[in-house]
């Protein structure tokens, strides 16, 4: 085995807290979208708002925005995320609903006055519910296609795991649940490795994207890109994007 080699089975090895992918930092580099996510829930975020933020990770983006923990509230399903907000955010005083079939079912109907999701489960019928009327929801999601080549590369046979989370299919659905759509838009975002170990650390934490990765399975594949690397200095793939601004009507029409 080269030294090469080894150094990518080590970075299958690399584990990840929270939502924080700073072992990537310099290795990788994503173009920007037309919108700012953190930029819009300011906007919508009021100071006096009962908040629930979807999906939190490690609680690393909803910190941020200095939220008041007596008005806030988390959802997370993964474990190891979950410990680590008992250990961080609940000693501050926020509320965490743990929910590992994503399906808000432990979060109380009509309770908060905006909800927020980054790259979180989307629920819509339960979203609705627990927002108060008039309530807002801001979000931005991973869409379906999201790094489909580098996915179709590594995996002839890869179907999206979630196909249904487009653009157009998810505003439908928010519109039936009594959503009033104040906002939407979908990008395409070229996302850059400059080395082949990144790609596998990234492959190794994103398992939905990446089923049944296996380093020593995939050595040719990782080897050919290797190769493209040292021609092009990078290897590119495109991260597919979306976000949605709505508000809960006070009644539905």
């Amino acid at each position: 085995m080269t030294a090469l080699e080894r150094s990518w089975f080590e970075e299958a090895q690399q584990s990840m807290h929270g939502w924080d992918f700073s072992h990537l930092a310099g290795r990788w580099q994503t173009a920007d979208l037309p919108w700012d996510y953190a930029a819009l829930v300011r906007e919508h975020l009021s100071a006096d708002d009962r908040w629930l933020d979807i999906d939190t990770g490690g609680g690393e983006l909803m910190g941020r925005f200095n939220p008041q923990p007596a008005l806030t509230a988390v959802t997370e399903g993964w474990q190891p995320n979950i410990e680590l907000l008992k250990q961080t955010v609940v000693k501050k005083g926020i509320t965490l609903y743990p929910d590992a079939a994503e399906q808000l079912t432990a979060v109380p109907n009509s309770t908060f006055d905006i909800v927020t999701n980054s790259h979180g489960a989307m629920p819509v019928k339960r979203i609705a519910e627990v927002l108060k009327p008039g309530g807002r929801f801001v979000t931005q999601q991973v869409g379906a296609t999201n790094n489909y080549a580098l996915s179709r590369f590594f995996d002839e046979h890869y179907e999206t795991a979630y196909p249904d989370n487009q653009l157009l299919t998810v505003m439908a659905q928010m519109q039936a649940a009594g959503f009033e759509i104040l906002r939407a838009e979908q990008a395409y975002a070229a996302l850059s490795f400059t080395d082949v170990g990144a790609i596998v650390y990234y492959a190794t934490v994103i398992p939905w994207e990446f089923p049944h990765f296996d380093v020593a399975r995939m050595l040719p594949k990782l080897h050919q890109l290797q190769s493209l690397l040292a021609i092009n200095g990078r290897v590119t793939t495109f991260e597919d994007r979306f976000m949605i601004i709505a508000r809960k009507l006070a009644r539905r029409d």
